[in-house]
């Protein structure tokens, strides 16, 4: 099993709620101020049997047109057109935008020969529309035109990949295990986005249940360090794949892979 990170960029937040991209080697913070500054990382597995995309960022085009996503996996020596799976944590727009991409004014979707895999709850808040944390047009594009497999809870997806309800950053929200060809590798999406909210305990205004947020992030951390899984992180500003490990005095460190 090979894992890529699959670099959206930085981007800054305002209260339009609009992602403007933020390079920090020639943009100033201070001129963009009550921003907050977020950093993508879609990824990419690939395994004997398949080619899997986890969350699929911001739906970003390079200036040729093409998506941001699919140059990256590109530049890694495969074809989007590949990619058999798509297994999504939740469906927030910074994680799901990526799903499809406008042509002539119409949405298509970005992996059309994969399998969808997404919470079926998740879905179903999407689709509702209160909240604008989500775009059900994007899920009505892909209701039309590709394939989607609804997971319940928690469980096993297929051998060596295993789910699990989460619900602390949304209701729906789910982490994924796999456990693959000798390599274990978790992704926690929301709930375990950046190393260094191992580091630090706080509860966040961000999270449906900033408190239940907090725990699994303790969770996830001490597992990871105890079972030697990799772990991947979606919002990393520059250690999107690390190894977790904990001292004596129970104090996690984070090592770059």
């Amino acid at each position: 099993m090979e894992v890529f990170a699959l670099g959206e960029g930085s981007y800054s937040v305002d209260s339009t709620k609009k992602f403007i991209p933020f390079d920090p080697a020639k943009d100033d913070a201070k001129s963009r101020p009550g921003s907050i500054f977020i950093h993508v990382n879609p990824f990419l597995i690939k395994t004997e049997k398949d080619l899997m995309v986890l969350d699929t960022g911001l739906g970003m085009k390079a200036e040729d047109g093409e998506l941001i996503l699919h140059k990256n996996i590109r530049k890694h020596g495969f074809d989007p057109h590949d990619v058999t799976k798509v297994l999504m944590s939740h469906l927030h727009y910074d994680h799901a935008s990526g799903l499809v991409y406008e042509e002539n004014g119409r949405l298509h979707p970005s992996f059309p020969q994969a399998e969808h895999v997404i919470q079926r709850s998740e879905w179903e808040t999407a689709f509702a529309g209160k909240s604008y944390s989500y775009r059900p047009e994007i899920f009505e594009s892909l209701q039309r035109s590709a394939e989607v497999t609804f997971l319940e809870g928690s469980g096993e997806f297929m051998p060596g990949i295993n789910y699990e309800l989460s619900g602390g950053h949304c209701p729906f929200h789910q982490v994924f295990w796999f456990d693959i060809e000798g390599k274990k590798v978790f992704f926690g999406g929301d709930e375990l986005p950046e190393p260094e909210q191992l580091l630090r305990k706080f509860i966040a205004k961000y999270d449906f249940d900033g408190r239940k947020a907090m725990e699994l992030r303790d969770i996830y951390g001490h597992k990871a360090a105890a079972e030697g899984w990799t772990c991947l992180f979606y919002h990393a500003k520059s250690m999107p794949i690390g190894n977790v490990q904990l001292s004596a005095q129970d104090a996690f460190t984070v090592t770059p892979v």
